[in-house]
């Protein structure tokens, strides 16, 4: 559901969207609602009525309406989502942040690529947590930094199986396919930590794929930046740690 506006450059579209939606279909129930409980008592049957009803009838106005009112309701629907949707995925002006995102069973890797805010390539590789029922230590998860107010480019990719990147208070969320690069392009617009977690299910443990946003200013960024240059974690975890479980179980 819908939680708190302006997290992102896009959740504020995303909740119009869903909201307003929302209220079409109600109004649109409200009405057919009324219409059912006014057919129920207008055509029931009177008492001393005897004999069935007629049978077959038609009202060409009436099923014109039926067929245009939806139609026009899908049409409109389909325009503000594609519009959205469209605005959601531009991806046309380069970003100021890319960051390769590789899911893996079960913990997530991180590459921060050289690019207008990052100096170097640089990474960060993520362990899986582990449930025991007590509380999770969330500042053992893998943590995504992110820039606030520059835009950002997410690279998704999978290591092995399809996994599922999920942020609830960014309201988006979007496939890992291995093999395929998937995208979502943001900007982060109020500085805080968000959580995460894997939404598809990947494997035994897939509930223990869990991870954190820390959405900073670009200060603290860079700061981080440099803590993973001084930790010798320069370079990308990229493809080549990727694995094939299939393959892998024919060796």
């Amino acid at each position: 559901m819908p939680t708190e506006r302006g997290t992102t450059s896009n959740t504020d579209r995303i909740m119009d969207l869903w909201v307003n939606s929302w209220i079409a279909a109600l109004a649109v129930g409200i009405i057919t609602w009324g219409l059912l409980v006014w057919c129920i008592i207008a055509y029931r049957r009177r008492k001393g009525t005897t004999g069935f009803p007629k049978q077959l009838s038609y009202n060409l106005p009436l099923e014109v309406f039926y067929l245009t009112i939806p139609l026009f309701m899908v049409l409109v629907f389909f325009y503000f989502t594609d519009q959205d949707q469209r605005a959601i995925d531009d991806r046309s002006q380069a970003a100021d942040v890319t960051i390769d995102v590789r899911g893996k069973q079960w913990a997530w890797d991180f590459n921060y690529v050289k690019g207008p805010v990052i100096t170097e390539d640089l990474h960060e590789a993520g362990v899986q947590a582990h449930l025991t029922g007590n509380n999770v230590d969330k500042d053992k998860l893998p943590t995504l930094y992110l820039p606030v107010n520059k835009s950002v480019d997410l690279e998704l990719n999978s290591r092995d199986v399809i996994h599922s990147f999920w942020v609830p208070a960014f309201l988006q969320k979007r496939d890992m396919i291995p093999g395929k690069t998937n995208y979502i392009r943001l900007t982060p617009t109020k500085e805080g930590t968000y959580d995460g977690k894997c939404a598809e299910l990947c494997g035994e443990y897939h509930s223990e794929m869990l991870f954190r946003v820390k959405v900073v200013s670009e200060a603290e960024f860079q700061a981080h930046m440099d803590q993973l240059r001084q930790s010798g974690n320069t370079g990308l975890l990229d493809s080549k740690y990727d694995r094939n479980p299939n393959l892998n179980a024919k060796n």
